[in-house]
């Protein structure tokens, strides 16, 4: 199964399976950063699989005031959905009751995308009559009053149908602490990657999956073969040295922008050593049935 070993960490020889998903971004602002990291964590919170969140979403980057459209601190994000209908959904629903309702917060399209989805062209009629809508160098804009003010939103953003969700990292250690080190490490690789996020929490999943389960009607269960508890009872994927691993999801709004998160997170992991992180690393797929987008480890390295 290990084709290579890097600093110590054996290498599988296996690849992550993803899969085409449609995705968007918008740039939220406020006074301060503070702030708009709030509107903007508020807004991705329970986003971390659309198997039950409707949607996957985490802040993409931090946006210095010279970078966005109204020369504030702002927060870049990214939205992931399975359909257009429902990544329309997520994206209404989201900005209006996470970042229409954040104080002094203001929002943009993040992305020019091959179609539109509606932003504020769809929140306006909160403005119960009173909003107005301005237009700038050809974009349409959205002023809704507010008690502090004005909610100043663009009219739509762009959704690309090229986005890809699924790529992933196991991360196998010799103790649970090794193994949380290992994945905060390749978390914070793809934070670095621009067009990428890692959608669980702080960008971790302890609780990997498998498709299907014993109990009809559940799409998805626990990925028994890297449970720990379980070797011995089931056709384990452990060694007898793993006692814990951990799972780093990757979202991109390319193939290429996913790996090069795998890439970085794959380094990142195999600079911590087997001493100090995973002893060895692999990637979840389904046998290549599921997903056409194969990222094969040996590739990454």
């Amino acid at each position: 199964m290990n084709l290579l070993a890097r600093n110590g960490v054996a290498i599988d020889e296996s690849f992550a399976e993803a899969f085409d998903m449609r995705a968007t971004a918008l740039v939220i602002t406020a006074p301060t950063l503070h702030w708009a990291r709030i509107a903007a964590t508020s807004l991705t919170g329970f986003a971390t699989s659309v198997i039950a969140c409707g949607c996957e979403a985490a802040i993409d980057a931090e946006l210095a005031a010279e970078a966005t459209p109204d020369g504030r601190p702002g927060v870049r994000v990214l939205i992931f959905s399975a359909s257009t209908t429902e990544l329309q959904k997520q994206v209404q629903t989201r900005v209006g009751q996470c970042v229409l309702t954040s104080p002094g917060s203001a929002c943009y399209a993040g992305l020019a995308g091959e179609e539109a989805l509606k932003l504020g062209d769809g929140l306006r009629y909160f403005g119960d009559g009173w909003q107005i809508a301005k237009r700038i160098d050809g974009r349409r804009y959205w002023r809704v009053p507010v008690m502090d003010g004005e909610f100043f939103c663009e009219g739509s953003t762009g959704l690309t149908k090229q986005a890809v969700g699924g790529g992933n990292l196991l991360l196998l250690a010799r103790s649970a602490g090794a193994a949380l080190r290992a994945a905060e490490a390749v978390a914070a690789a793809v934070a670095a990657t621009p067009d990428a996020i890692a959608p669980f929490p702080g960008g971790i999943v302890r609780s990997g999956s498998k498709v299907g389960s014993k109990y009809k009607g559940l799409p998805a269960s626990t990925n028994d073969a890297y449970c720990p508890t379980l070797r011995g009872s089931v056709a384990s994927a452990l060694d007898a040295d793993t006692a814990a691993v951990l799972e780093v999801v990757i979202d991109g709004l390319s193939a290429a922008a996913v790996a090069a998160a795998m890439r970085a997170g794959l380094a990142a992991a195999v600079a911590l050593g087997p001493e100090q992180g995973a002893h060895r690393i692999g990637a979840g797929n389904y046998g290549g049935k599921l997903g056409r987008h194969h990222f094969h480890l040996k590739d990454l390295l």
